[in-house]
């Protein structure tokens, strides 16, 4: 790994985005003898949580500590890092360039691993304490809560397919709807079967330095262990619709089965995807998506030399 300004005579491929999708196509791609340049854009999106859970051999590490681990993994390899965002990014004869800071690089192939933004819900309180009392995923921090007081932030199906998650981890779960539930008379159901209670009260505020303290305008403070909640997110970065990128309905970069955009020479990984949103997983989607770029050059580096890959032929 070099951390040093980007080669102006280009790379083979430009990695855009260093969480753990972008850490894992570069190390993949520097192991199959490519020349990379990863533009590392800031803190991962796991930066405010303590730890990250249910990634092997690494349970409860720090976010921190694991991008720095990813990094060093990176230095036996003709990996260029350089700590700036892809500002923009442009289809050439050839492949892409890409702006970086004052810098145009090209680059025969991109890999977009700019992740997700989180849209959180406008309540005093609650950022403060995001990753800190109030988390997204039970997956990685339910076990810290198990069996505690909890509670769900959400409405209509969202609240409702979260709270149904959430009563896996403590019989003790409340949905929180900050209004009018938009819950249908089944779901409502579905709820008091479970024990799940509803609050429908406008929430006021989240207080409490051990746990959380939620206060609403007119009833009495609920005092909780951690409340989870699924808020709204957008793309991290503007770059794959500037280059044209499909999008669906969510907002989620389409890619196909080898993790190809729409965009011919384009990639994309991890959450920006809609890829299931856990370490691991946007780990395992950097890599196939980098073997499978990797394996777009050695067709055409194979082609340029006049050879191809010939499919087998059945034994007669």
């Amino acid at each position: 790994m070099t951390v040093a300004p980007p080669d102006p005579a280009g790379y083979d491929v430009v990695v855009v985005g260093a969480g753990p999708a972008g850490l894992s196509a570069a190390l993949t791609l520097g192991r199959s003898r490519r020349r990379v340049l990863l533009l590392d854009g800031g803190p991962p999106r796991n930066a405010a949580s303590g730890a990250a859970h249910g990634l092997l051999t690494r349970d409860g590490i720090d976010p921190g500590d694991l991008k720095a681990r990813g990094l060093a993994d990176l230095e036996p390899y003709d990996v260029t890092v350089l700590s700036e965002p892809a500002r923009e990014a442009r289809v050439v004869s050839g492949g892409f360039c890409v702006r970086a800071g004052l810098s145009w690089v090209p680059a025969r192939r991109l890999l977009l691993a700019t992740g997700v933004r989180d849209v959180l819900p406008p309540v005093a309180g609650l950022r403060e304490r995001w990753g800190a009392g109030v988390y997204h995923c039970p997956y990685c921090d339910g076990w810290e809560h198990h069996g505690r007081a909890l509670a769900v932030y959400g409405r209509g199906q969202r609240g409702h397919h979260l709270a149904l998650t959430v009563r896996a981890w403590s019989e003790r779960v409340t949905l929180l709807t900050d209004g009018p539930s938009l819950l249908t008379p089944e779901q409502e159901s579905d709820l008091r079967r479970v024990g799940v209670k509803v609050r429908e009260h406008v929430i006021r505020a989240l207080t409490g330095q051990d746990g959380v303290c939620v206060s609403f305008h007119g009833a009495p403070p609920l005092a909780l262990d951690a409340v989870f909640v699924s808020p709204e997110q957008q793309q991290g970065s503007p770059l794959a619709a500037s280059l044209g990128c499909t999008l669906n309905e969510a907002g989620r970069v389409v890619v196909d089965d080898l993790g190809q955009t729409s965009v011919p020479g384009v990639w994309a990984v991890g959450d920006m995807t809609g890829a299931p949103q856990y370490v691991v997983q946007a780990a395992a989607t950097g890599m196939h998506a980098a073997t499978c770029l990797n394996t777009s050059l050695i067709h055409e580096e194979v082609a340029q030399r006049g050879a191809a890959f010939h499919k087998g032929q059945l034994p007669e």
